[in-house]
């Protein structure tokens, strides 16, 4: 089991990903990325990076003995000028700018890249936590009707679409109207902008209408960046009166698993999973 060295940014995913290696009894060293990585990472064995430090990052990463990184957790993309790189982090950040000019995913593939240079496997979080993926059906109790279903195939298409413009990740269509698209500002700011739609544009509790869509870039660098819903999530999906979410199987990740099927059951909403290729 080779050690994995974990590139932590913001939110519930490194913690679970950390959590895991732990009861699993993985070897793990943590790159807590300043301003991003929580304090519940502290306990681990790792050290402190600056988001421009690559050279900080990968010495501190051969000296844990790491042979494998995943980058996981919310990091906002960075103002350029106002960076503090080390020596290795000025010979990286020409490509990292011109690759952001080009979009998010071609920034992440320049990362992955320079991981790899340096001689590191890079592993998806799904594939650290092969229980992170989306199964296909269901996840709780709750199930579309066929008039959510007409949604949930707009709304995948429109998540696809704008994808493969580099975009966003995520849509929002009720009764065949596209209430929102996902772009710089993330899934829970679009699902509030929703929430504060005209009520005869949306659902309401009680008589809830609508599907938020997710779904990875076409061009998408799977190990990093894939699509997260999590209880959060759940719980903004509902304010905005959706009938439910949906995401491709296995390229969407579901963080605190058991809390969003207990809490989606709860709300009646339900969240689905369907083949990537699902049209």
């Amino acid at each position: 089991m080779r050690k994995l060295g974990l590139i932590a940014g913001g939110g519930g995913l490194p913690v679970e990903i950390a959590e895991h290696c732990r009861k699993s009894g993985r070897p793990l060293f943590v790159i807590r990325l300043k301003g991003f990585a929580g304090t519940e990472l502290s306990p681990y064995a790792g050290a402190e990076v600056g988001v421009a430090e690559f050279g900080k990052c990968f010495k501190a990463l051969k000296r844990a003995g790491c042979s494998a990184v995943c980058l996981a957790g919310k990091v906002d993309r960075p103002d350029f000028s106002a960076l503090v790189p080390d020596l290795r982090g000025f010979a990286v950040l020409p490509a990292l700018i011109a690759a952001a000019r080009r979009g998010d995913d071609a920034l992440l593939r320049v990362l992955v890249a320079e991981f790899e240079k340096e001689g590191f496997a890079v592993e998806g979080a799904h594939e650290v936590m092969e229980d992170l993926g989306l199964a296909a059906g269901p996840m709780g109790k709750v199930t579309p009707s066929e008039a959510d279903m007409v949604d949930v195939r707009r709304a995948l298409e429109v998540a696809r679409a704008i994808g493969g413009l580099d975009v966003g990740q995520g849509a929002v269509v009720c009764r065949g109207l596209v209430l929102a698209v996902e772009a710089a500002e993330g899934t829970d700011a679009m699902l509030t902008r929703v929430a504060e739609l005209p009520a005869a544009l949306r659902g309401r509790p009680g008589a809830s209408c609508g599907v938020l869509a997710k779904a990875p870039k076409p061009i998408q660098e799977t190990r990093v960046d894939l699509p997260t819903i999590g209880p959060a999530t759940v719980h903004a999906a509902a304010r905005a009166g959706l009938s439910g979410i949906v995401g491709e199987a296995g390229r969407l990740l579901v963080l605190d698993r058991e809390a969003v099927a207990a809490l989606a059951d709860e709300l009646g909403l339900f969240v689905l999973g369907v083949e990537p290729d699902t049209p």
